[in-house]
């Protein structure tokens, strides 16, 4: 499935948004430079771990390539 995905992407919004605004860049765009990888790590209570990946095409903004890997954790 591609993100954002809208059954979850306002999930702890209220918690996370401030933190995001206080210490990361999550998108950077300027001429010659910007983000052009996202990447989310979710790890569940049971180790259960989704990494999603978002990288872009040939520095075009309108092209994108989106990666899902799932793995479970060694205990």
């Amino acid at each position: 499935s591609q993100l954002p995905d809208p059954a979850i992407e306002d999930q702890g919004k209220d918690y996370i948004r401030p933190i995001l605004n206080k210490y990361a860049a999550l998108c950077v765009r300027c001429p010659g430079y910007g983000t052009r990888t996202n990447t989310v790590v979710l790890i569940d209570s049971e180790g259960h771990v989704t990494f999603t990946e978002r990288n872009m095409i040939n520095a075009d903004i309108n092209q994108w390539e989106t990666r899902s890997y799932e793995f479970k954790l060694h205990s």
